[in-house]
């Protein structure tokens, strides 16, 4: 076999860099291309193809794995800079509140499109979700 191809459940394929499209996809650029984009207007709902190459994106299936990787991100940064800030002054609590608070839902909203947008870019990288050719096929457990 071509050590330039894997082979995965749906066969032989081109070898694509997962680290060339997460990057891509969290610049809000098509995986494949680099040149259309991932995202519309709309705040996290995905173009049906790229503009420029026609990759179909429609079909990706992130579901809730940018949101649990945005609170594993923001939740280490926020409580790592409350720790610190903590440990060099003594704020009260309201102004604690009136500091984490807002910054950890800007910093929330800010991520969650780019962090979907390197999960789609995984996706295709690794051929997952329609992204190899063929619709998903539901496992069926055949050994129960």
């Amino acid at each position: 076999m071509n050590p330039d191809h894997t082979v995965n459940r749906y066969g032989a394929h081109p070898e694509r860099s997962v680290a060339q499209s997460m990057m891509r996809g969290f610049l809000n650029r098509c995986p494949k291309c680099g040149e259309g984009r991932v995202f519309g207007s709309s705040f996290l709902r995905t173009e049906a193809a790229c503009e420029q190459c026609g990759e179909e994106f429609h079909h990706h299936r992130a579901d809730d794995l940018p949101a649990y990787l945005v609170i594993f991100i923001v939740g280490h940064v926020v409580v790592a800079a409350f720790l610190a800030i903590e440990a060099m002054v003594d704020l009260p609590l309201w102004q604690h509140m009136a500091l984490w608070g807002p910054l950890t839902v800007l910093a929330s909203l800010a991520l969650l499109r780019p962090v979907k947008g390197a999960v789609v870019g995984l996706q295709w990288a690794l051929y997952m979700h329609g992204f190899g050719g063929e619709e998903d096929q539901p496992d069926t457990h055949p050994e129960l």
